[in-house]
């Protein structure tokens, strides 16, 4: 690959649609992190209810920096994750993107990555392409994550080893068929001129939040998601972990797999895909002049 385009170098209120990864499970003994995930689950939903409440309502709207907006919902909805699972698990870490970064996580094993509203610009712009996203680490790789659209009540979950599922049904990634072009879900601020080799054999889809895009591709109904921008661990430590979990690979820009917790929260672009599917975007990627 050339260097650079950088690829390739509880108790919660349910229905019946919504019973989660840890009911069916059974709570059995064998399930990792079952109660992690319960805990996870119950904030996903009462964080989205914040969000529901106030989407295309009265609700403030701030900037953290230039064009990082934040608003009552983000706020909100963290502030909801946080007394649950902190409640919960004391003893845990903790990483958030509407919390000031405490550098005492590094010396924990265990870490919750929560972005509590991913797709905070779609939310303003009245778009439906956001979601609330909680991963969850143990020495530094990614075991559980819970993603949950408010609108569309869709809740994915998985935990390692335990498969991925949406609403409690099994997902899992799709592979192309001979003759179709796969779909490629991208940000709308993607940098177009790399993306000119990958039109030639991919539908190249523009969608908001990369966590939900994370989740889509899980469930398949996208064959890939990737981007060229650095993202935080907030955007994809749960995306990553259902994909995986759902017989997708996750990677970054230089090839490995992510690694979470780490001093600067930043993963230099991610690709997430089938094994197949990533393997012909990378060989198409190495086209690109550096």
């Amino acid at each position: 690959m050339s260097s650079g385009p950088g690829l390739l170098a509880a108790e919660a209120r349910t229905t019946p649609a919504e019973s989660s990864l840890s009911q069916r499970s059974g709570e059995a003994a064998s399930v990792p992190f079952a109660e992690e995930l319960r805990a996870a689950e119950r904030a996903a939903r009462e964080a989205g209810d914040i969000i529901a409440g106030l989407y295309r309502g009265d609700y403030r709207v701030e900037e953290k920096s230039r064009g990082n907006p934040v608003t009552t919902a983000d706020l909100n909805a963290n502030r909801a994750i946080r007394e649950i699972l902190s409640e919960r698990f004391p003893g845990d870490a903790w990483l958030s993107e509407e919390d000031a970064d405490n550098p005492g996580r590094l010396d924990r094993s265990r870490v919750w990555i929560v972005d509590p509203l991913d797709g905070t610009r779609e939310f303003i712009r009245g778009i439906p392409e956001f979601c609330v996203s909680i991963g969850f680490a143990v020495n530094g790789s990614p075991v559980l994550g819970v993603i949950y659209h408010p609108l569309r009540k869709e809740l994915f979950g998985a935990v390692r080893g335990g498969g991925a599922r949406l609403n409690g049904e099994p997902v899992q990634v799709s592979r192309p068929a001979n003759g179709e072009r796969p779909t490629l879900l991208i940000s709308r601020a993607e940098p177009r001129k790399r993306l000119k080799e990958l039109a030639r054999e991919f539908e190249l889809e523009p969608m908001g939040s990369i966590a939900y895009r994370l989740a889509v591709v899980a469930r398949g109904d996208a064959d890939a998601t990737l981007t060229f921008r650095r993202v935080k661990e907030w955007d994809v430590c749960a995306g990553i972990v259902i994909v995986e979990e759902a017989g997708g690979r996750t990677m970054t820009g230089h090839g490995e797999r992510p690694v979470f917790n780490r001093r600067e929260p930043v993963l230099q672009q991610l690709l997430a895909g089938s094994e197949a599917t990533n393997a012909r975007i990378k060989a198409l990627l190495a086209l690109l002049p550096d």
